[in-house]
């Protein structure tokens, strides 16, 4: 995988199904559920996870983090089942 396809975007997808993007930072997905889950200071993750400036950029690390997690999120209650279904094919 080059360093082009896992570059963290400003906005994680919103398409119903999952995505090459999706499928490309699962690993990052992964890691903010599991920040979230002990409550992180949002900037810090942002920096540590996605590797944007909170203070420099606060604006995009906000939107970036924000969205990738809801992306997260969604992973959990939706978009596994697409792991699955194109796991078994």
């Amino acid at each position: 995988m080059s360093q082009q396809q896992t570059e963290i975007a400003d906005t994680a997808p919103s398409e119903p199904r999952l995505t090459d993007y999706d499928r490309a930072h699962l690993t990052t997905y992964i890691r903010l559920l599991d920040a979230a889950a002990d409550n992180p200071d949002w900037e810090e993750a942002a920096s540590l996870i996605l590797g944007m400036d909170a203070k420099s950029q606060p604006d995009r690390a906000r939107r970036a983090y924000d969205s990738h997690l809801a992306r997260a999120q969604w992973m959990t209650s939706a978009g596994y089942r697409d792991l699955l279904q194109n796991g078994k094919n």
